[in-house]
């Protein structure tokens, strides 16, 4: 522990929200993961942008997640500083046919909010457990809909600190990807834009799908959501069921037996485990099909 980066980070975040040798298995929705050398919450875009600010100026490692649902630490931890998004207060806004939201409010609150004010457009939304921050940086999406299919404009740190807004164009959104990935801008918030909609059907959509997701997704397990990304002209968990995987455990990490497309936690299972247990039906699957299926999670050292 480097008391002098402590003392910063408390001055800067609050003392309460700073944590020192903290188990990510707390914070990612995997429930497996080693500890991080500081875990700050930031409540405020001020406090944010001060804290990345300080972390570039020293040259201090550092890693920014929202809520841990699409992300795995390694067992050996993260040397550095881990920076969670927390839900800035008056960040979820209706203006219109416009929605903006905080890069920390969960995806789902967004859809909620949308269907409350009678807005379509977002139903694709609501059963995803990631926040606003992460959706825009991975373009989540699911069941035929996706974040590029509503973002207007995102407003970003930039590399020189500076807060900013790109438009939809700027952020090169396509499958599962967005220019966050390729420059080092932090989300603080998202626009989209939507459709007046009737609130029965709305609500009726995001209720379907709902039921479809629970029907066919073993939530009742941690995990990260799908492993893998759609390979194209394939479907990830039928390729891995095929090759006779589904049900294949190592420790206590499992390719789901409700939905191959998963690698669950079905209890203490290590990210070792997981990772090994990722490799091997990656490798099974290419050998058998010579499909590489891709990881949509990510893994961070």
């Amino acid at each position: 522990m480097n008391k002098e980066i402590l003392t910063e980070l408390r001055r800067i975040a609050g003392e309460e929200a700073v944590l020192v040798d903290e188990p990510m298995s707390r914070h990612v929705t995997f429930r497996a993961g080693g500890k991080a050398d500081y875990f700050v919450t930031a409540e405020s875009e001020a406090v944010l942008t001060e804290l990345i600010h300080f972390l570039r100026k020293e040259n201090i490692s550092w890693y920014l997640i929202g809520n841990g649902s699409n992300v795995l630490f390694v067992d050996d931890g993260y040397h550095g500083v881990v920076v969670k998004i927390g839900r800035f207060p008056e960040d979820l806004k209706v203006e219109g046919n416009r929605l903006r939201a905080g890069a920390g409010v969960l995806l789902s609150q967004m859809a909620k909010k949308a269907e409350e004010a009678g807005l379509t457009g977002l139903e694709f939304a609501a059963g995803i457990p990631g926040t606003v921050g992460g959706a825009v940086v991975m373009n989540a999406g699911a069941y035929g809909g996706e974040m590029k299919d509503c973002i207007v404009r995102v407003k970003v740190l930039d590399k020189e600190g500076k807060i900013c807004w790109l438009s939809k164009e700027e952020l090169k959104l396509s499958y599962r990807h967005s220019i966050m990935m390729e420059e080092p801008f932090v989300v603080l918030e998202a626009e989209v834009l939507l459709e007046p909609g009737n609130r029965e059907e709305i609500s009726g959509k995001m209720k379907e799908l709902a039921h479809r997701r629970r029907e066919k997704q073993p939530l009742e397990y941690p995990s990260a959501g799908s492993t893998f990304k759609r390979p194209e002209g394939y479907f990830a968990g039928k390729l891995i069921e095929d090759a006779g995987l589904k049900g294949k455990t190592i420790g206590d990490a499992q390719v789901s037996e409700k939905h191959s497309g998963f690698v669950i936690n079905k209890g203490n299972a290590t990210a070792g485990e997981i990772l090994e247990l990722i490799s091997k039906v990656q490798n099974k699957v290419y050998e058998q099909f010579g499909v590489r299926l891709e990881m949509e999670v990510r893994v961070v050292k």
